[in-house]
C-alpha cells in the first residue's frame, strides 16, 4: 500500500491547542535563574589577572633515554618521530615536512 508522505496529517493529539498543553504542563523554570555553579568552584580568573602569588608544583622530569627535543619545534618527541639530524639539531618528522 503507497503512502503519501506529503498529506496532513492529523490525530487526536493534534486537536489539542498549545494554550491547552500549556495548562497542563506547569512551566517551572519560569522567572527562576540557574546560579549553580558547580563547574568552577573555584571562582572565575579574568584573562590578565595578577597571579604572582600564585605557586605551582610541577613535576619536571629530565628527558629519558627514548627522547629528543627537535631543534626546530622544542618539542619533547619520541625517538620513533626523528626524521634527520641537522648541524642544529634532530629535526622531528612534523617540522620536516
Amino acid at each position: 500500500m503507497a503512502t503519501d508522505y506529503d498529506a496532513p496529517r492529523k490525530s487526536d493529539d493534534d486537536s489539542e491547542s498549545i494554550e491547552a498543553l500549556k495548562e497542563r504542563v506547569p512551566d517551572k523554570m519560569s522567572g527562576s535563574v540557574d546560579v549553580d555553579d558547580s563547574d568552577n568552584p573555584s571562582g572565575f580568573e579574568l584573562p590578565g589577572a595578577d597571579l604572582s602569588d600564585l605557586e605551582l608544583d610541577v613535576v619536571v622530569l629530565p628527558p629519558q633515554q627514548d627522547e629528543f627535543t627537535c631543534a626546530s619545534c622544542f618539542l619533547v618527541k619520541h625517538r620513533s618521530q626523528v626524521d634527520h639530524e641537522e648541524a642544529a639539531g634532530i629535526i622531528c618528522k612534523e617540522c620536516a615536512a
